[in-house]
C-alpha cells in the first residue's frame, strides 16, 4: 500500500498532462479532427465489407485492374476523396487523380479518373523527386529544398506559365505531410525526360526536384482537366503516413456507403427468407407428394 502511495503523485500528474495535450489535427488547413464525428466509416472500416463492396463496384466498372492500379490503393484514394467532398473542399467533384508512387517509375502510375462518368481519362508516367529514390520512390518530405516528393491528399489549384511551360499548383491539406507544397513550388508540369521512349535508358529518367512531372505534350490536357479544385492523391505504402494521416484515419459519413449498406441488408434479408423457404421445403416431404 505504501509503495502504491509513493507513485500516486506521478500518476496524477501524467494523467493531467495527457488530458490537456492537444489532439493532432489539420485545423490550420480547415480539416479538423474527426474523433467525435458520427460515422459510417471509421478508422478501421476502410476494410469493412460494405466499404470494400462499394469501392469494388466502382473499381470494376472503370476497369482499373489491367492498368496496374491495385484495389487497396483505390480504396484509400476514394476514402480521401469522399472526405474532402464531405468538407466541401472540392470544386471539381467528379475527378480523382491518383499518383501511385508504390509502383516503379517505369510504370504508367498516374491515373486521372472521372468517377461520375465511370471511366479512366488518362494513364501515364509521372516523375518523383530525385532524392526520393531511384526506380522506386522510398523517401518523402514536406521540407523546402529537399528535392523529395510529398505524400497524401492535395487539391489542384491555379495554373501559370513558368520555366516548364504550363504548370499547375497544389494546396496540400495534410499538416506536416504536404501543407508546404505551395511554398516549395511543388507543381504538376510537363517534362521531355518523362516518356515511354526514354524509359530504361538511364538512372535519371523520371526524376524531378519533387514535382509530379508528366510527359510533355499530354501535360496540357491533364492540367486543363484537373485544375481548379479536384482531388489529387499521392500514394505510397508508407507506414508513417498511414499512421498519422488525419484524412485516411478520419471518421465520417459517406452517403454512397449508406446506400450500399441498405442494399447489403436487403440482400441478406432476401437470402435469409429464401433459405427459410428451402429449409421448410426440405423438411416437409408431404409438400412434394401432394
Amino acid at each position: 500500500m505504501m509503495r502504491f502511495l509513493k507513485f500516486l503523485p506521478g500518476v496524477i500528474i501524467a494523467g493531467i498532462l495527457f488530458s490537456s495535450a492537444p489532439a493532432f489535427a489539420n485545423e490550420e488547413n480547415g480539416l479538423p479532427g474527426d474523433k467525435n464525428f458520427p460515422s459510417l466509416i471509421s478508422n478501421s472500416s476502410i476494410q469493412s465489407p460494405a466499404y470494400m463492396q462499394l469501392c469494388d463496384s466502382i473499381y470494376d466498372k472503370i476497369g482499373l485492374l489491367p492498368y496496374g492500379l491495385k484495389r487497396e490503393v483505390f480504396y484509400k484514394a476514394y476514402k480521401g476523396y469522399q472526405y474532402l467532398l464531405s468538407k466541401n473542399k472540392l470544386r471539381k467533384t467528379n475527378l480523382l487523380t491518383i499518383c501511385d508512387y508504390s509502383q516503379s517509375s517505369s510504370s504508367e502510375r498516374l491515373y486521372v479518373i472521372d468517377l461520375k462518368a465511370g471511366k479512366l481519362l488518362y494513364n501515364t508516367f509521372v516523375a518523383h523527386g530525385k532524392y526520393s529514390g531511384e526506380e522506386f520512390a522510398t523517401s518523402f518530405s514536406n521540407l523546402g529544398s529537399s528535392n523529395k516528393s510529398s505524400l497524401g491528399f492535395m487539391i489542384t489549384a491555379e495554373t501559370y506559365s513558368g520555366k516548364a511551360g504550363l504548370s499547375m499548383r497544389f494546396d496540400g491539406v495534410e499538416k506536416g505531410i504536404n501543407d508546404q507544397v505551395r511554398n516549395r513550388d511543388i507543381v504538376l508540369h510537363g517534362s521531355a525526360f518523362v516518356s515511354r521512349s526514354l524509359m530504361g535508358t538511364g538512372p535519371s529518367i523520371s526524376k524531378s526536384l519533387g514535382c509530379p512531372a508528366v510527359p510533355f505534350g499530354i501535360h496540357k490536357k491533364i492540367i486543363e482537366n484537373i485544375k481548379g479544385g479536384s482531388c489529387f492523391f499521392v500514394n505510397h505504402s508508407d507506414m508513417w503516413y498511414s499512421r498519422i494521416s488525419t484524412v485516411l484515419n478520419a471518421q465520417f459519413e459517406i452517403p454512397e456507403l449508406a446506400k450500399t449498406l441498405a442494399v447489403i441488408k436487403t440482400e441478406t434479408k432476401t437470402e435469409g427468407n429464401s433459405s427459410a423457404v428451402n429449409n421448410r421445403t426440405s423438411a416437409s416431404p408431404s409438400l412434394s407428394t401432394h
